[in-house]
């Protein structure tokens, strides 16, 4: 089973469910109002786990109620928490709206994820043990760095989401082996639309890059390889909040069992083509089973269909 480690937020999300979105100063009437476990480091630990990984998690909550529902909702998707520290004060919150087309708009309240500025007693040894660590950018970005820097100081592949999107420092660069940022983070990271182009430029920098583009699928490039693009399946979105998180959750399980690339980009894209079809982040992501069969199951799977 693939062992992986997330250094990332937990978030409860706020999720106002609407036909259109709010123009800047209106009001409009909402059909629907719910709260569910997110967070990109959360949402990508519960994806992993569903996947068949074997997950844990470090980052924080608050001591409040939100606090005690998302440390319950990893364990119940068997997410390790004994290194999700708990803090003073409100949890993280996303204030979400969704629209009738499945877009989002989103407002991220740090709360308990702002406090987790360094690694604690611990995580240093939970990453040694980690066949890949994953990092997105909702924690500060002190301990975004200072965690990849240690895993590539321990030899573990450190996967990193650049979202929200923002100019990463060199060292933190220097220190990824996989970058995912969908096709407006790496335009925003490089100055450049065209996604094969942002991909050339990201290369300088990082030895592997895979950009998310919705639903035409995904791009691979690599250093010394001509990029290519797995397809989406098509299907209609309902919400796509987790699609990401969801899509690098199951890559990063395949990649760790030894899948070629094109095959675990294409399980982790049927993963979140199903994630999209679902309301909510962590509730809507797919078991292993769903994805095998909605896909098939990975080339030569040994885990056990959850």
């Amino acid at each position: 089973m693939t062992s992986i480690v997330v250094l990332g937020s937990t978030n409860m999300d706020l999720v106002a469910f609407v036909s259109r979105a709010p123009a800047r100063g209106e009001t409009v009437t909402g059909r629907e109002f719910r709260t569910i476990p997110g967070g990109k480091g959360a949402n990508q630990a519960v994806a992993a786990a569903h996947a068949g990984g074997d997950v844990s998690m470090i980052g924080a909550v608050g001591n409040d109620e939100f606090g005690v529902r998302l440390r319950a909702t990893l364990e119940a998707s068997g997410v390790e928490t004994d290194l999700l520290r708990t803090v003073e004060g409100p949890s993280g919150t996303a204030h979400i709206v969704v629209d009738d087309e499945g877009g989002n708009a989103i407002v991220v309240v740090p709360g308990a994820n702002g406090t987790v500025s360094s690694l604690d007693h611990g995580d240093e040894a939970l990453i040694a043990n980690a066949g890949a660590l994953l990092l997105q950018l909702e924690l500060p970005l002190s301990v975004v760095v200072e965690g990849a820097v240690t895993a590539r100081r321990l030899g573990v592949r450190t996967v990193l989401t650049p979202a929200p999107a923002q100019q990463l420092p060199a060292e933190l660069l220097a220190a990824t082996d996989l970058l995912v940022p969908n096709e407006h983070e790496a335009a925003a990271l490089t100055g450049v639309a065209d996604p094969r182009s942002a991909a050339t430029a990201l290369l300088a920098q990082v030895p592997e890059v895979v950009i998310t583009l919705g639903a035409a699928g995904a791009l691979y490039a690599a250093r010394d390889t001509e990029p290519f693009t797995v397809p989406a399946p098509r299907v209609r979105a309902v919400d796509t909040t987790a699609a990401g998180d969801t899509f690098v959750g199951a890559l990063a399980v395949a990649l760790g069992e030894g899948r070629p690339v094109r095959e675990a980009m294409a399980w982790a894209s049927t993963a979140a083509a199903l994630s999209v079809q679902r309301e909510g982040a962590s509730s809507s992501m797919p078991y292993r089973s769903e994805i095998d069969a909605a896909h098939g199951p990975l080339s030569g799977q040994e885990v056990d269909a959850v």
